[in-house]
């Protein structure tokens, strides 16, 4: 896989945005996915995953029943629909792939990853 991530921007708080992550070599099926952020002087943290065809999913605390991770296998495509964004939630956000050979669910952690997006910054103002 070749991921690129977009949809980041600067917006106010309250508001949504979302995330697309896409792979350009159309194999994403084959792959469980997450979204990471990692804020300036923080390490990378979990936000959201799901396995190969969307059946598992799985969030991290902070932004569970904001957030919403989806994913269209037709269009090599993974979204992340942020709403009722807080200045907290202001990061790089990363996705990342991991082949899966079964369905062993989400992964939530970066080293169980092995591709990664180049970021997408999210600014959230006050």
């Amino acid at each position: 896989v070749q991921l690129q991530a977009s949809g980041g921007g600067l917006v106010q708080a309250g508001d949504s945005l979302t995330l697309a992550c896409s792979d350009s070599q159309r194999a994403l099926r084959y792959y469980a996915v997450g979204w990471f952020r990692q804020a300036p002087g923080e390490e990378r943290a979990f936000i959201a995953g799901s396995n190969w065809n969307g059946d598992i999913i799985d969030y991290a605390a902070s932004v569970k029943g904001r957030y919403t991770i989806s994913r269209d296998n037709g269009k090599n495509t993974v979204y992340l629909q942020m709403n009722s964004l807080k200045p907290e939630d202001t990061a790089v956000y990363y996705c990342a792939a991991v082949r899966v050979w079964s369905d062993y669910g989400v992964y939530t952690r970066p080293v169980d990853y092995d591709y990664w997006g180049q970021g997408t910054q999210v600014t959230v103002s006050s």
